[in-house]
């Protein structure tokens, strides 16, 4: 396999981090075409050609997301997604902390397609280090002009600001990154109105996350063709995997979306390979949020497509979590559980519950008190919290629903082997100790 990096190439460079460095090696070029030498319109159609994919979790189109403002909007907002929550994704943080002003060229770029005055940066506020590495490359990009009015003495002015969230997951679902960015409690709306017609203080907001900015200055430097020839078809252009768990080589790593699961975990570039003694037992292939396959599943392309036919939800962020054979399932399904539970707006009454009562039952399966039917009930609850039209406000019932039900449906018989009669000893110790 050949791969030219592409968005991780400045990273390891000395002073990458710097206006100097970048520039020396072609940074703004992209911006410099596109605030000069191209309309508004055919940046847009550029990325929209391009079938640039949103690298935060959905995968919607970001070309397609800009053409949602309405023609005759007189403000418009940028929000970029710095929230990076789901566990444990880090390529957004590597590419603030590493190459800040390919962030910056970015949020340019796509201002100037949104007509976008005015551009926030949700930053997770656990990210010191980058958030004063961003804010430090800001102040370069007004100093040189390439913020500011008259952008590259131009008639195009856009203003970028950091605000650093709280902290919450449910914040980098878009709407609930607004209503934190207003300063109100960070739960997502109800929808519609989508944020392209009524987003931030209520006017037309376009929210794009990080990883998919960085991307926006390479396709038009290089065109939509370029972009379109690296990947599968339908899952094109660079993209940043993590890996993480009991491997060699923990980190994030830049590829196209044709490689497989295995490739990433077991590849001397990348994963290298398990610690000694240690084999896979199962993988979050995008984040937990998006379902687990087993250690037979890893031929699995890590692509748009491909994880549903493993009866995943998605790629998601591409962040693989790796687990090994000498992990206990009950462990992994009450840690998940846990997670969602904490991290559950509280307004939708069945993902409130559902995940209250899921972490409660595997929380119990853990502790070896558990029934036979609990994972009858976890499946059932599971699949009553989402994936229905109209059910839920954001998707993070859907996520909870996919990361447990995938759990029970793959190791269900490891996990039959902890319950049942077998517990009955372990009840009896604990009444005991009660009274």
């Amino acid at each position: 396999m050949s791969y030219e990096t592409v968005l991780l190439r400045n990273v390891g460079v000395a002073g990458s981090q710097t206006l100097a460095t970048y520039r020396a090696r072609g940074g703004y070029q992209a911006a410099q075409k596109a605030l000069t030498t191209m309309s508004i319109d055919d940046v847009v159609e550029e990325v929209k050609r391009a079938n640039l994919r949103g690298r935060g979790g959905a995968g919607f189109p970001a070309g397609v997301k800009w053409t949602f403002l309405p023609k005759d909007r007189t403000v418009t907002y940028l929000c970029v997604n710095a929230d990076e929550s789901e566990p444990p994704t880090f390529s957004n943080r590597v590419l603030m902390e590493h190459d800040p002003h390919q962030l910056i060229e970015g949020i340019i770029i796509a201002g100037y397609a949104t007509r976008a005055t005015v551009a926030y940066i949700y930053m997770r506020a656990e990210f010191t280090e980058q958030f004063h590495i961003l804010q430090k490359a800001i102040d370069e990009a007004y100093a040189a002009n390439l913020l500011g009015k008259n952008i590259l003495g131009g008639d195009y002015s856009l203003d970028c600001y950091i605000h650093r969230g709280g902290g919450a997951y449910v914040c980098g679902e878009e709407t609930g990154l607004i209503e934190s960015l207003e300063g109100k409690r960070g739960w997502p709306r109800i929808k519609p109105p989508f944020p392209a017609i009524e987003g931030l203080f209520r006017k037309p907001t376009v929210v794009n996350n990080v990883e998919t900015l960085c991307n926006v200055p390479h396709i038009i430097e290089r065109g939509a063709d370029w972009f379109l020839g690296i990947g599968p078809e339908g899952s094109s252009g660079p993209k940043l995997f993590c890996v993480s768990g009991p491997v060699m080589r923990p980190g994030c790593y830049e590829w196209s979306m044709d490689i497989t699961l295995r490739d990433l975990i077991e590849d001397k570039r990348f994963g290298g390979g398990m610690l000694p003694g240690r084999k896979v037992k199962a993988v979050f292939p995008g984040g937990i949020s998006m379902g687990i396959v087993t250690g037979d599943e890893l031929d699995m392309k890590m692509d748009f497509s491909d994880p549903g036919k493993y009866g995943l939800l998605g790629l998601g962020t591409a962040a693989a979590v790796v687990i090994d054979d000498s992990f206990d399932i009950r462990s992994v399904i009450r840690n998940v559980a846990r997670f969602f539970s904490h991290e559950s707006c509280g307004q939708c009454t069945q993902c409130r519950e559902g995940t209250t009562w899921m972490y409660k039952m595997s929380d119990r399966l853990e502790a070896g008190l558990g029934r036979r039917e609990d994972l009858d009930l976890l499946t059932e609850v599971s699949g009553n919290m989402g994936m229905m039209p109209g059910m839920s406000i954001c998707g993070l019932s859907d996520g909870a629903a996919f990361a447990i039900k995938t759990i029970i449906k793959k190791f269900r018989g490891e996990l039959e082997g902890y319950v049942g009669t077998e517990n009955l000893d372990a009840v009896r110790i604990a009444l005991e100790v009660v009274n």
